[in-house]
């Protein structure tokens, strides 16, 4: 695919707001993703070595990292966490809704070493199963590896949106060379736990302060609806997270 017909393709359609991967038939709590990657960072704009702008939003760095050692690995994840589901004037994106402490939490817990997963073989020739802390963190290196490639040593989060959206798409196109696995596993992996992070009980580390479901108008974990069932009209109910019932 050519440059100009990139861009065509996943920075001219903005016709609302979640356009990343469209036609993927992916729905959470209502809302349709899609499979193209095209929607605008906000946040404030910065200029690399290169003078190249940027547009990217600032991690708030006060929570505690479990999985992640690296500095850069971890902003790598939260710039493409972004880039999937970005803020806009209907609310947060993937950063400020802790999307990326979600997936670093899961990865440092029993799925990121897919502890309750069939993990023997028999496997096919040269086949060798990665658990998804091995396919992340390979993963997350490898967007900075070809964006310090591909642009005189920038780290992926420095980038434009445009480069990063060309970066991930090679990615989501299986054109990226990994090891033992296609580099669209990785992006499905990425997209699905970064919209899992979004949108998730906050219980789990992501879905600050229930803004997810609040954009939503989802109630959460109710204990019970029975005063609602005689109301004809829409009833908005304040969200419920499972950590916010008394015991």
């Amino acid at each position: 695919m050519s440059e100009q017909e990139n861009k065509e393709t996943f920075l001219d359609k903005r016709s609302s707001r979640r356009k990343f991967i469209k036609n993927s038939g992916l729905t959470v709590g209502g809302l349709v993703l899609g499979g193209a990657i095209g929607s605008l960072v906000g946040g404030k704009e910065s200029t690399t070595k290169s003078g190249v702008e940027t547009a990217h939003k600032s991690v708030d760095y006060s929570e505690t990292r479990q999985f992640f050692v690296r500095q850069k690995d971890f902003d790598a994840l939260a710039a493409a966490t972004e880039l999937i589901y970005p803020e806009d004037e209907h609310g947060p994106g993937a950063i400020a809704l802790g999307a990326p402490y979600f997936i670093d939490k899961q990865l440092a817990s029993p799925w990121g070493s897919n502890a309750d997963d069939y993990r023997k073989g028999p496997f096919k020739a040269g086949e060798i199963p990665l658990d998804n802390s091995e396919i992340f963190l390979q993963g997350v290196r490898k967007l900075n590896e070809v964006s310090e490639k591909q642009h005189e040593g920038a780290l992926f989060k420095d980038l434009s949106e445009e480069q990063q959206i060309a970066i991930l798409t090679a990615f989501q196109m299986g054109e990226v060379e990994m090891q033992f696995i296609n580099s669209a596993v990785f992006f499905n992996s990425l997209r699905s736990a970064t919209l899992q992070g979004c949108f998730a009980d906050p219980l789990y580390g992501g879905n600050k302060d229930m803004a997810g479901w609040k954009m939503k108008e989802f109630p959460g974990a109710q204990m019970s609806y029975t005063a609602y069932l005689d109301k004809e009209e829409f009833v908005s109910i304040p969200p419920v997270s499972l950590g916010g019932h008394k015991h």
